[in-house]
């Protein structure tokens, strides 16, 4: 493609209108109140984006890029259909996928045809044909960023997707190993860039090596820090997409890459303080715990534990003041967020005060349990963050557990040998009463430790599918 006006004011003024809805888009879904409004500004960003760009340039084959655009919006229709919000986790670690994939392959065509997208040297000059240094510069740092993007979400996909399993992947040396490819990588790219004429096998090693180090640095990342790894290969694929925009001269790609890798980069940095985690130990990769995870994890089903029954659930959070729900993976497994819901309208019409607190990486992405309570048209101002109601515990009467367990883990604060220790966890066993709903005594959470909250006095364990549970105690309370 070829920009036909570049300068002309119409065409500048569409793609600002467009990256201030993206900006709105944004602050709308900061909030869950607000964020079918920020979905809304996204997609008329998106749309005057496509259709200026579309309008502003020369196209080879009009009718073939808008059937590509009807093919790609029927599959995301039926995909949004389909998609259980169980599954979103991984389908967001798969879109960032094709995003690194196509900033790759726009790389490619870049490299292999620089006359058709105007980055060489003009005729004439010495170096005519070759492609310009600053071109040389964008192509590097875009296909391998993409090329990390690509490969890392694929590894995120499969630990998300359960085809690997949460445990961290440590191999011998791997801090050497990842900054020694990362500086080949950045090497091999002055080299690029200073050589006009540099061979083209340099261009396709670092493909190849950007491809190498985006699955190392995942691998090693245990799956309680999973979201973690949502939100920063999220950053990797908004900066993919704006170094591609410089290729393509396009200054909406460049706006929107530049909005969604600092807000990506942002978000995980907000992680990381939630979690006690260093922010360089995600960039590097490995983080999550050296202990092997799983290994220190075996549950310990020897230990005396006390079993309850959804009466007597129903009886103990009747007779309570207050009662905070806090909401697990296991919640939206068993897609129980709406009789969930029922479930505390019941106990608030008992007099039960009712408050649900969520971890910043419960479940398997950032504000993942935000989205399922929303989704059951739970009130906002029932839902508080763990620095808001955490304090709340030891002046609480029931502390109810659904699908959770590495968030109200104590051993994060005690067992320094543990893959979740230094993360910020809820101190559910200080409250009177801890409900605990299980589907085995024999299972662990999604980083493989056992939790001594199972085995403690005051706690009773509800073992059964989460929903099946809830239903029963709803009818316990009638």
């Amino acid at each position: 493609m070829h920009e036909v006006a570049p300068l002309n004011p119409w065409v500048a003024l569409a793609y600002l209108i467009a990256g201030v809805c993206f900006i709105v888009a944004l602050r709308g879904l900061s909030s869950p109140a607000t964020s079918r409004r920020g979905n809304r500004f996204g997609m008329a960003g998106m749309l005057i984006a496509v259709v200026t760009t579309l309008v502003t340039h020369e196209i080879a084959s009009l009718p073939e890029i808008i059937g590509a655009i009807a093919v790609g919006g029927i599959v995301g229709f039926v995909i949004a259909r389909k998609i259980a919000m169980t599954d979103m986790p991984q389908l967001v670690a798969g879109f960032h996928s094709l995003v690194g994939l196509a900033a790759v392959l726009v790389g490619v065509a870049a490299f292999l045809n620089p006359s058709a997208f105007g980055i060489i040297f003009p005729a004439g000059s010495p170096n005519a044909g070759l492609i310009l240094p600053v071109s040389r510069i964008e192509l590097g740092l875009g296909v391998a960023i993409g090329a990390i993007t690509f490969s890392g979400s694929v590894i995120a996909f499969l630990k998300l997707n359960g085809n690997m399993g949460g445990a961290p992947i440590l191999l011998p040396g791997r801090h050497v190993i990842n900054l020694g490819t990362l500086a080949a990588i950045l090497g091999l790219i002055a080299f690029y860039t200073a050589q006009v004429d540099a061979p083209s096998w340099v261009f396709w090693v670092v493909l190849a090596l950007s491809f190498l180090i985006g699955f190392l640095l995942i691998i090693p990342i245990g799956g309680a820090d999973m979201p973690v790894v949502v939100s920063m290969l999220n950053s990797y694929s908004g900066w993919a997409a704006a170094a591609m925009g410089f290729t393509l001269g396009n200054t909406a790609m460049i706006i929107t890459g530049a909005l969604v890798g600092s807000s990506g980069a942002i978000l995980s940095y907000i992680m990381c303080k939630a979690m006690n985690r260093s922010f360089i130990s995600v960039i590097a990769g490995g983080f999550g715990g050296d202990s092997g995870g799983a290994g220190a994890g075996a549950a310990k089903t020897d230990r005396p534990w006390k079993r309850g029954s959804a009466e007597d659930a129903a009886f103990l959070m009747s007779q309570a003041e207050q009662v905070i729900i806090v909401p697990g993976y296991g919640m939206a497994v068993a897609q129980a967020q709406h009789v969930l819901r029922e479930m505390a309208d019941k106990l608030k019409e008992h007099g039960v005060r009712v408050k649900y607190a969520i971890h910043p990486v419960a479940g398997r992405m950032p504000g993942h349990m935000n989205v399922l309570l929303a989704e059951a048209q739970v009130p906002y101002d029932e839902v508080f963050e763990l620095e808001d109601i955490n304090s709340e515990f030891s002046q609480t009467d029931v502390a109810f557990i659904i699908g959770a367990n590495d968030v109200v883990n104590p051993a994060a604060k005690s067992d320094k040998s543990s893959p979740i220790y230094g993360m910020p966890v809820f101190d559910v066993n200080k409250a009177k009463t801890v409900l605990f709903i299980k589907r085995s005594m024999g299972g662990v959470g999604y980083a493989g430790v056992d939790n001594d909250v199972f085995y403690q006095d005051n706690t009773m364990m509800l073992l059964a599918d989460a929903k099946k549970m809830v239903e029963e105690i709803v009818k316990s309370l009638d």
